[in-house]
């Protein structure tokens, strides 16, 4: 049996009051660059290879290779792949307060209607606060709901943390300085990444 833990983080109780995402990201156009694009106008699909760059008003999505949909209503979807032993990036800032979410994995999804984010396989999410990180998490999976402010880490064995366990650091709100890494497991860092390279 895979070791798998659920672990489900209101952040919104944390908080003396609630943030989402930038709202205005949702109507923002999405600026790609890429070493290739193949684009399908009846599927409304669109392929980028290459050292991918996106960006959709505060996003910014960094990949080998990305997946972007958009259905009927204009909302578009899209699925981020890492080179191999490589992990794709995402950053996005939050509604009203001087936070961003920050994010790596092998595979990140992005669903814009539901205003979802998935990291999959060598998952990692930071919450950086006033230019400082505050809270930071890794697992096999995350999933980050930006309209409640509440994700879910589960471990396995595509969790980067010691015997696929999730590991959590979380800071209180008004805490001044960054969190201390965690006593036992994989250490846990801020980073900047540029196609999958840390710096």
């Amino acid at each position: 049996m895979k070791p798998s833990i659920a672990i489900v983080l209101s952040l919104a109780l944390l908080a003396t009051g609630a943030a989402w995402a930038e709202r205005a990201d949702r109507n923002k156009p999405m600026n790609v660059e890429a070493d290739a694009l193949r684009y399908d106008d009846l599927k409304q699909t669109s392929v980028f290879t290459g050292r991918v760059v996106v960006t959709k008003g505060s996003i910014v999505i960094r990949g080998a290779r990305i997946d972007v949909r958009q259905d009927p209503e204009g909302y578009q979807y899209g699925t981020v792949t890492a080179e191999p032993g490589k992990l794709a990036y995402y950053r996005q800032k939050r509604e009203g307060v001087d936070e961003y979410i920050e994010g790596e994995a092998e595979t990140i999804e992005y669903d814009g209607k539901a205003d979802k984010v998935k990291f999959i396989k060598r998952a990692e999410m930071r919450r950086i606060r006033g230019g400082a990180l505050a809270d930071e998490m890794v697992g096999s999976l995350i999933t980050y709901d930006n309209t409640s402010d509440v994700f879910t880490v589960d471990g396995g064995p595509a969790s980067p943390a010691v015997g696929g366990r999730v590991r959590a650091v979380l800071t209180p709100r008004g805490a001044a300085s960054a969190p201390a890494a965690p006593a036992a497991g994989a250490a846990l860092k801020p980073s900047i990444q540029l196609e999958g390279v840390r710096k």
